[in-house]
Formats: C-alpha cells, structure tokens, sequence
C-alpha cells in the first residue's frame, strides 16, 4: 500500500540548550522566563529544500526539520485527524484526510497498514460519508466494534479478527435549527452498556444505545465539547470554546453560538469541563473553570489532566472537589509562551507525557507520589510533524502525526485550462501521515540529548536578553534591525495577498533561479510584472508558504500560526472553513495587525481575512469596465456606484475599526484592477498606513475568464500597485511583500509549499537570486522587526527575519507596471459592455463557441455544481471547491465541452468523477 517504514537512529549527545526550570508558586507549575526575546535561529537551516534529508533530519515547510525517536511508518493517504488503539493494543485506528481516506487501520504487531476506507480509488471499503469529527474513533470495550464521528452522526464497524472492518452502519444525529451534529468524542460508560457522544456543532452530549443507535438522553453543556472522559461514575467534557455566555459579555460567533470574547482582538476568554451525573435523573450539569481551548483529557488516579491547548497550560483538576489544583505550562523554550499547542496527554510508568503539536515533541514530566503533587519538568522528544496523540502500548509508545513527514505523498496533476498544459509535480495535498513508536529514555537521555535537538529542529536559540535595545541607546537605522525597537529605515510596510501558485507555476522559466520550465502553467507571458520585478528586486526560488490551503494559509499569514482548532476541524469545516469570522480559530496573542499596532504603529486593511457581506450585486463585467475607464481617464466615482460599492467589515473589532469599506476581500466577481483603483484612491487622498494588508484573489482563478487571463489580470493589479508606490514620496521609506495565502493549487518539482515570492523596496537586495531557506513565518517576523513588533508566538519567535532580502544602500528607481501580453477576457462567454481586451501582439478572445448538443445537460449540472462553490457573491469563500472536480470544470469549460479531462475516459457529471471526496472539503 505505498507505505514507508524505516528506523530512525537516536542522535549522539551534544551540547544541553538552556531550557526553563519548574517552580511551584500558589499551586501554579511555571517555568521561570528571564528578559529579553529569544533571537530566532533558523538560520541554521542556510540553503535547505524542504523534503531533502538533511544529517540534522528531513526539511520541511514548517521552518523545522524532523528527526524522531524510533522506528517511522509513513503512510500516503491524507492525515491524521484522530485515532485510538484497541482495547488490546493490538490496532491502531485513524480518521483521516486530505487524500479521500477517510478511515486507516494498522496492526501494530506487525507495524503496517492494513486497511483503508473512503471514496478513493482502491480502497478496502466504500464510504458515503467521508466527513470526520475533530475527535478520534473509539473501540468498544471488547474491541469488537469501532465508531467513527461524522459531521452529521456516526459510523458504526464491526471489527473483524484481523484488524480489518465490515460494513458500516450510519447511526444519525439530526441537526438542530440548522446546526449539524458535529459529533466530537466519544466513550463508554464505565459498564460498557452506553456510548456517550460529544456534539461538537449543537454544544450538547447525548446518550446513545450502541445496539439500537437510538438518542436515550441529552445534556446541554459548554461551547464545542470535544472530548468525553468517565471518572468514575462521573462524566467530564472538554468545552473548547468555554462557558456559555451571559448577560454582559462581549462575544463572537461561533456557528451560530455567542462565544465570550476579548473585545478588541476577537479571541476566546474562556474554557471548562462539564461534570454529568449520568445515574442521577435531574442532577444538573456542573461546571470547571480550566484553560482556553481545552482538548484532550487524562484520568489518573483520581486526578484529571486537562490540555488547554490555546493556553499552552495543563490543569490538573482533582476530581474530588472539582477544582484546579496544578497548572503545567507547556512552554519550554524561553522565546515565547505562545503556540506549542499541547493537544493529548497519557501517562507511562509514572511519567505524564504531553504532546506539542507545534513543537513536534512530546513533553515529559515526572509524577509525584499522589497523582495531584506538582510534576517535574523531565524535557522533550522528538517526533513527526505535528503528534495528534500519544498512546501507551505495553512497554513503549506509540505516537500518531497529524501531517507526518509533510506533503510527500504521491505526485499531483494539475490542469488550468485554456493555454496551458497540465502540469504533474509536488503539490500541498499530497499529505502524509505517520506513527513512530520507541521505548521512553532515561531522563538523563532526554534532558542531555533529546531536547537539545528538539531545541534545533525548533530553531529555538537560547536566551538573548539584548534583542531588545536599552531605552535611550539608539542603534543606527538599517532596512531589518537586528534588535526589536531598534530603528528601521523602512516606515511603510505593504503586504499584497494572493492566492494558490507554486514557484514553478510562475517562475519555473526564469534561468536565475531554481526551476522546471515544464511546469511554468503563468510563465512570464501571462506574468510579466512578477518576473519583472524579481528581476528588479530579487528572485527567491527557496521560499514556501507552510499551509495546505486558504483556511490555513491566512492563518500563517495573519497569526503567524495555524491554531489547533482549524488543525483539527479540516476534517469537516462544517463549523468554519477560513476562520475570519469564528473565534475559536484565534490564537490568544492577537493578529499580526494588532502586534503592529501595540508596537505603536498605525495599519489599514484592504479586503484581507475578511468574508464578502456587504458586497452589492454587480456583474464582474461591471466591475471590470469601470476599473478599465478610470485607468482611462475616467469619472473615478463609477467605481462606487451603487451596484458596484460594498460595504465591507470585519466581526474582529480590531480589524473593522481599520477596514476600508469599500475594498473588496476574496470574490472572483470582482477583478484585481478594481482592487487596484478603489486601493489606489486611498492611497493618493490618505497616503499609507506604517503597515496595510491588500487581498488580491484573482492568482485563485475561477472567474468568468480563463485561468491565465485571471492571473494576468491579477499580474497588472501588482505591477500598477508597485508603480504607483514606487513614483510616490513614500517610496524611499517603503517596503512591499508580495506572498500567496498559499500554493495548492500548482505543481513544483522541489515542494508544493515552494511559493512565489517578491520583497520590493529601495532597501531590497536588487538583481540576485537568493536561495536561503524562507518561509511565510520569516516574512511575518521581518514585518514585525521593521515595526518593532513583538513575535506572535513560538513560531515568529524562532524565524530568522529575511536579513538576505535588504541591503544598507537604497536604490531609489521606480518600478513601472509592464502591460499584459495577454487578454484580459479570455473565454469570456458574456462579453463586457466596454468591449474585450486585446493587447498587442495577442489573439482576441472572443466568446467561446456553442456547447455540443450532446453536453448541454452536462453544462447545465456543472454550472448547478459551481453555483454551490462560493466563488462569488456575499458567501464567497477562497478554495472552497474540491480541485478534482474544479480541475475537470475549468477544463471542460476551456475546451468547449467536446474533449475528456487528461486521464479520464470520458467527460464526466460531477457525481462521476473519480476519487473527489465529497464532501470533505480539506481537499480544496
């Protein structure tokens, strides 16, 4: 089954890293934290490729390398989004996803896979329903039944001898005033005679007869209950958005439940376990203060341990008294207290072990004699990408990665329609997964050897109390201070946000740098201001952009993080796909415009994370002939006549408060050259911001033109924004990143990460090509280091800032935007009032010719499936779709309808095409 297994050796000991030592204060276990910011040091990883095996271990596009302790089985099919071992411990199951698998099961004697199910090709078994909960499947208590959560109920297995399961049988929940089910964790009560079920998306617990699946009782408990855990005859719950609110709270939305929220920043404030007594008819459900976001649950010996996962704490509860008596903190590095998202606990022969999803470690305490004594900081162990939960299997443990050894899963094809060829290479959905198991060390190999490469593989650097420089003592202005606070000759920092392209897509033809000309689908035909302005201002052929999609990728741009919450959710994104509007997918520690802004720097927000409510009902034609008459000469108040001017804003009050209503966020209704001029009126009448963010989604395709005309049009939008910039008074004190949300939606032949980029300023390194290893949380730390920022989290923290991007010397010539070589309304098949675009040299794209007879109802069936896509229009939603059935429509769109997508045998319905997994829709 394509499945890898190797056995990874333990590192020689080396140098022990400076980490933090347990104190006790007012029950509270703190590591003690000196002054200063820690100085990031991926820098380490100079020139590295991600997916190359490095002696300090594999790169990936997490700015970390991975080497684990012990024996890796790397499996192709999507990852992990929960699991659980059998009663016996002899199989290990894990819902999954990303790749149309929904469900793996491994024989751990023999340590391979051995059974898969989903809507993929040549799987074990068919499913139906391919949606999983946030929460991992459950054994019954005699190994003979395994229950998978679904959005809108459950999967019930019977298990068969060898591991492998028979067929299923769905077990629904009904939605509630439109609220699905979401079905979260699971357990048995103690006598194995009742399955309990967390309802994540209805904030509710229900009692469930296995025999029957018949609903028996239902309890109404905190926000988003995801785990379930019995303590005796008592059942506790994990809310992970917290209380319910009450009279006088500031809130947000959280599907259709008022969250208390932090007014400003839009972030949760709260988190508690309900307590049911299922034995005692009418006994209220009680209620424990813990931390935010509390996920995964322990039981020991009376004693609860609780992962708060966005307050980066345990909480040990005794559950005598149902109060807190111990708070962990899960931070061992000295840079940051934020983003180590601990998200499962288990313990092993006297040692609590805490998984750190975003440390890629697991963290080991020593217990004390009672199970609520203050635990001893032991150190960490290296694992895979992202652990998702750790198992105790008879001597050893196993862990299961969330995204294993990164996107390096089998080779993806992508097609973009008219004027290009499909393309084959790396892409972000190749995902993987995996389990490594070891025997635990001894705690001198943990303290001495381990958690040094932890350290390393983190580009944690030891404390560096001068990174901040003493009040009174200026340093001499440079582009990138070395020191927060220090003086920047850059004043405004603009970042423009795209959408979806890998380097090769764009910029595989470019001899400069690293590419494959075979896979340049927007070369410099369609690009010629991309290409012109790395030629101008610098190539980078080694930068990546760490999601997998839009609802990550914003994440990585906005928090510097993808937080656990919409980690564990793709599996669904029932509750929320792009978390904009949901505040449970915020970090604690605020956005980067509000770092920018504590800094004492003033920001403005051009469409970026946020939806498109408030958008009026104009035609992309509309849209585009108003932008083409202003270049023109034109009256500029076409552009806000009333069919054309929104009226846009955010839910997050820090980032309406600095929204300009009128420019659109993500809507493939509405070209870049709008963007480009309803931006450029500000600009001219107001000046800029110390920091704005632009959201540019025509690099997304799916407009009413063709894929590369969609590109090229969101080509000029960049090249006018740079010329308009750089012909300013501002120019000499500016600087302008230029970065896709993410690149999933193109070919490379290094990574899919691997991703456009462009740093364009006077002070930008101008006509070379740097190779140094980047990505997305390098560009947010040098962002915050020019405006003396404080890092976000753990993350930002430990990224090296782009020092290779600037030089001492500025260069003060302008940019002028190159025209586009080709149409702007390519395949359109409603031609603009304005008439099309026909540039120079290139071939008028007239309306596409008629549909052959036999494919109109063909048509009529894609065009109902687009519809439902959200490309455009008040729920516009940035790659919504599933790319095995946008792939075919853009194709059959381009080629008239008369010729098969590369592969298949025959044009498809979109109910026919093979291996999209509907409806999960992680894959878009």
């Amino acid at each position: 089954m394509n499945v890898t297994r190797n056995r990874v050796e333990r590192p020689v000991r080396s140098r022990l890293l400076r980490t933090r030592p347990i104190g006790v204060i007012a029950g509270v276990v703190t590591l003690a934290v000196t002054g200063g910011v820690a100085y990031g040091t991926t820098v380490g990883f100079a020139d590295h490729q991600v997916g190359t095996e490095y002696a300090e271990g594999l790169q990936i596009s997490s700015d970390q390398v991975l080497k684990p302790l012990g024996e890796r089985l790397v499996t192709p099919y999507g990852k992990f989004m929960g699991s659980t071992v059998s009663p016996d411990g002899r199989f290990l199951a894990a819902t999954s996803n990303d790749r149309s698998v929904s469900m793996q099961v491994f024989d751990l004697s023999t340590y391979r896979l051995i059974w898969r199910a989903g809507t993929a090709a040549g799987v074990d078994l068919r499913l139906t329903d391919n949606t999983v909960g946030q929460e991992g499947p459950l054994y019954s208590p005699d190994g003979t039944v395994l229950w998978m959560p679904n959005a809108t109920g459950l999967t019930r297995f019977p298990v068969n001898p060898d591991g492998t399961l028979g067929a299923p049988t769905k077990v629904p929940v009904p939605a509630l005033a439109g609220q699905r089910a979401l079905t979260s964790g699971l357990t048995y009560s103690p006598d194995g005679a009742t399955l309990y079920a967390g309802l994540n998306g209805q904030n509710a617990v229900v009692a469930i007869d296995p025999a029957s699946g018949a609903i028996t009782r239902t309890w109404q408990v905190g926000i988003a209950p995801r785990q379930l855990r019995f303590v005796g005859s008592r059942l506790y719950v994990s809310n992970e958005g917290g209380r319910r609110a009450v009279a006088g709270d500031a809130t947000q939305d959280s599907y259709g439940t008022a969250v208390p929220a932090d007014p400003v920043r839009g972030t949760s404030t709260t988190g508690t376990l309900s307590v049911i007594d299922p034995q005692t008819s009418g006994a209220p459900v009680g209620s424990v203060p813990v931390g935010l976001h509390p996920t995964a649950m322990q039981e020991h010996d009376g004693a609860l341990y609780v992962a708060n996962t966005n307050d980066d704490t345990v909480s040990v509860v005794d559950t005598a008294t149902d109060q807190v008596v111990q708070t962990i903190a899960t931070t061992p590095w000295q840079g940051s207290d934020v983003g180590y998202a601990p998200d499962a606990i288990t313990v092993h022969r006297g040692k609590l072990l805490v998984s750190l999803g975003r440390a890629n470690a697991i963290a080991v305490y020593t217990l004390g004699e009672s199970a609520l004594d203050p635990v001893g900081y032991v150190g960490l162990v290296p694992t895979d990408y992202y652990p998702e939960d750790v198992f105790s299997v008879g001597d050893g443990l196993v862990v299961a990665n969330r995204r294993g050894i990164d996107a390096r899963g089998p080779l993806i094809t992508f097609n973009q329609g008219y004027g290009t060829t499909p393309a084959t290479g790396r892409g972000t959905h190749g995902t993987t997964a995996s389990l490594t198991r070891f025997t635990l060390p001894d705690d001198t190999e943990i303290r001495e050897t381990l958690t040094p490469q932890v350290f390393a593989q983190n580009g944690w650097g030891p404390a560096d109390t001068d990174t901040k420089h003493a009040t009174g003592n200026r340093a001499k202005a440079v582009p990138v201070p070395k020191r927060i606070g220090d003086p920047s000759t850059i004043k405004h920092v603009f970042m423009l946000v795209k959408e979806n392209r890998t380097y090769d897509q764009v910029h595989g033809d470019m001899p400069e740098g690293n590419g494959d000309p075979s896979l340049a689908q927007f070369g410099e035909q369609v690009t010629p201001n991309i290409h012109a302005l790395s030629r101008q201002f610098g190539l980078y052929d080694n930068v990546y952009d760490t999601g997998t999609n839009s609802a990550e990728g914003h994440n990585w741009l906005m928090q510097g993080d993808n937080p656990e919450y919409t980690e564990s959710s793709a599996g669904e994104y029932v509750r929320s796909y792009d978390t904009e509007e949901d505040v449970l997918g915020h970090q604690r520690s605020g956005f980067l415009w509000t770092a920018v802004q504590a800094a004492g720097h003033s920001a403005k927000n051009y469409g970026e994370f946020i939806y498109t409510e408030g958008k009026p009902a104009g035609t992309w034609q509309q849209y585009y002939c108003a932008s083409q008459s202003v270049e023109a000469g034109g009256d500029p108040a076409q552009l806000t006549a009333p069919a054309l001017a929104g009226n846009y804003g955010s839910v997050i009050p820090s980032l309406n408060e600095i929204t300009h209503p009128l420019s659109p966020p993500f809507d493939m209704s509405i070209p870049d050259l709008y963007r480009y001029q309803i931006w450029k009126q500000d600009f001219q009448k107001s000046g800029p911001q110390d920091f704005q963010m632009i959201w540019l989604s025509d690099d997304h395709t799916g407009g009413p033109v063709s894929a590369r005309s969609n590109v090229a049009s969101g080509d000029v939008a960049v090249g006018k924004i740079v010329d308009t910039i750089s012909h300013s008074k501002w120019w000499k004190d500016s600087a302008i990143f230029v970065v896709e949300d993410d690149s999933q939606n193109g070919a490379d032949h290094v990574d899919g990460h691997r991703a456009p980029v462009q740093v364009i300023s006077p002070w930008a390194t101008h006509g070379r090509t740097v190779s140094t290893y980047y990505t997305q949380m390098n560009m947010v730390r040098t962002i915050e280091q020019i405006l003396g920022a404080e890092p976000l989290n753990q993350k930002v923290a430990a990224a090296t800032p782009m020092f290779d991007a600037f030089t001492k010397k500025p260069d003060l010539a302008p940019y002028t935007a190159r025209k586009n070589r080709i149409s702007l309304t390519e395949n359109i098949k409603t031609a603009p009032a304005c008439g099309l675009d026909t540039p120079t040299g290139a071939r008028a794209a007239a309306k596409a010719p008629a549909t052959p007879a036999a494919y109109v109802s063909y048509v009529v069936e894609w065009e109902k499936w687009a519809d439902q896509q959200h490309l455009s229009g008040e729920q516009a939603r940035a790659d919504y779709a599933n790319p095995e059935l946008m792939n075919r429509y853009t194709w059959y769109d381009a080629h008239h309808w008369d010729l098969p997508y590369p592969g298949d045998a025959e044009i498809y319905l979109p109910s026919e095409v093979p291996g999209a997994a509907l409806p999960g829709s992680d894959t878009d």
